[in-house]
């Protein structure tokens, strides 16, 4: 597959300037996301293609704009939906909740 996925040796996307000292996670978040991904992978319903694969069909704008862990979550809910494991309406619910929760002040 030859996507947007595929920028190794591509000009035009500026100079890599990596983080001294860079920790593995930037937010509490991302470590729960790399946790969640283990877990759900340890159900054997999806493989590593797969896991690929999900990350390789984003929409290009969406996946240039789009942080690492943030494509992680993208590619787990739609395994998850996909596997019958939970709903996109279950998903949406729970987004609602949580804003609710952070509008509140109780996130």
């Amino acid at each position: 597959m030859n996507g947007i996925h595929d920028l190794g040796g591509t000009d035009g996307f500026g100079p890599i300037n990596p983080e001294p000292n860079e920790p593995v996670f930037h937010e509490p978040w991302e470590g729960r996301m790399y946790a969640m991904n283990i877990a759900c992978g340890a159900l054997g319903k999806w493989n590593l293609d797969r896991l690929r694969y999900k990350r390789e069909i984003m929409n290009p704008a969406e996946y240039l704009t789009t942080g690492y862990y943030e494509s992680w979550l993208y590619r787990l809910e739609n395994l998850l939906i996909e596997n019958g494991l939970v709903t996109r309406e279950e998903l949406e619910q729970r987004r609602a909740e949580l804003a609710a929760e952070a509008k509140n002040g109780a996130a």
